[in-house]
């Protein structure tokens, strides 16, 4: 059966050509997944970036390491061999975001020392009084409505995002901000200048790691696997009982339900009885579903952020 992705395209506009290069970086926080997955064993991960592979694996974690996006795969690698990061389509999306702050009332100075603050309600006031302001909500209004993304951005993705979505990515920030010291948040450093904190260390691996395709066996313990397939491909091509847990980043989002099906069926077949199951979306969760673990994501980003226990 045919993959029906759009991260197979290996784009977010609508244009045809060769895949690129997406996500340099992961608004993603792989503490989470250090925090539910097992400390040992083999588990199943999104690539994307990289970054949550790397974690995972210097955790001792054996990763296999999926992407159907070739780009990614051949970043991953590069990455795997000590190569610095590079910045990808959603990456400069980001720096092109900050290049407007100023107009939006938000000097870097402010925001510096914002990041700076380590108590969360003393966070809360200061982003009320300084950044959240009535210039800055016009703005941001104007920046992200689906008008203007689907100018840019293929309606595949678009169409997941909630409505007032400005709205909405204000009150995830405003939760975070209440929740996290900005001071030892890279997500936050990143998304607003584009930098880590100062006196952060990225997790490493400690020494090269190689992957390269099915025909790798996997690792038993501390390394990554990296593979380009489709993630429910190639989850049907394992054997039963092959992962302990699964990292699925938001591979969902933009799909259509019938791949949902078959992902977590794939899923179901692959896991061990009790494996873990992380997945996040831009979507907001409906009604009644808890917030916690996306309140608890440093990132910021995700409406809905999921951790079940296959059975």
């Amino acid at each position: 059966m045919s993959a029906t992705t759009p991260w197979e395209r290996g784009r977010l506009d609508a244009r045809r050509g060769k895949p690129r290069l997406l996500f340099g970086q992961m608004y993603e926080d792989w503490d989470i997944e250090t925090e539910v997955l097992p400390a040992a064993g083999r588990v199943f991960c999104i690539a994307s970036a990289g970054t949550t592979s790397i974690a995972l694996a210097a955790r001792g974690l054996a990763v296999t390491a999926v992407d159907i996006n070739p780009a990614q795969v051949d970043y991953v690698r590069d990455r795997l061999r000590g190569g610095a990061p590079r910045a990808g389509t959603a990456d400069r999306f980001f720096a092109a975001g900050r290049r407007f702050l100023p107009l939006m009332g938000l000097r870097r100075s402010v925001i510096r020392r914002f990041l700076e603050l380590t108590d969360p309600p003393a966070q809360v006031r200061y982003w009320r009084a300084h950044l959240d302001t009535a210039r800055f909500k016009a703005a941001l209004a104007l920046a992200i409505n689906p008008l203007a993304l689907r100018a840019i951005y293929s309606s595949t993705f678009v169409r997941v995002l909630p409505k007032r979505f400005d709205r909405v990515i204000r009150a995830r920030l405003e939760r975070c901000w209440a929740r996290h010291p900005n001071r030892t948040n890279p997500y936050a450093w990143r998304f607003f200048l584009g930098m880590d904190p100062p006196d952060y260390t990225a997790p490493t691996l400690p020494s090269p790691a190689s992957g390269g395709g099915k025909e790798m066996s996997l690792p038993t313990s501390g390394g990554v696997d990296l593979v380009c397939a489709d993630a429910a491909a190639y989850l049907e091509s394992c054997p039963t009982a092959s992962f302990l847990g699964f990292s699925l980043s938001n591979i969902l989002d933009g799909t259509e339900p019938a791949y949902g099906d078959r992902l977590m069926a794939a899923v179901r077949h692959s896991a061990h009885d009790g494996a873990v199951v992380v997945l996040r979306s831009f979507m907001e969760p409906p009604p009644g579903e808890s917030t916690e673990w996306a309140a608890r994501d440093r990132s910021m980003l995700w409406g809905r952020l999921t951790v079940e226990k296959v059975h």
